[in-house]
């Protein structure tokens, strides 16, 4: 999987990732559902599109979560 975006500022930016696990629910709703990534997504990448090979578009860069929940 590949995100797409414009991180910090950079332009024309590509990261590749694994899919680690697919209906993923963080408490968003009806818009939970989601596809989890290790694909690096870093403030500027939300609303870049997600895919499989540059060929199958299938999702949206949506959420970043670091730290630890306790």
């Amino acid at each position: 999987m590949v995100a797409i975006g414009n991180p910090f500022g950079l332009e024309h930016t590509v990261t590749q990732g694994i899919v680690s696990a697919k209906g993923r629910i963080i408490g968003l709703g009806p818009y939970d559902d989601l596809i989890q990534t290790d694909a690096s997504i870093n403030p500027g990448n939300s609303g870049g599109p997600c895919s499989i090979y540059m060929v199958k578009w299938v999702g949206m860069n949506t959420a970043i979560f670091s730290g630890v929940r306790t």
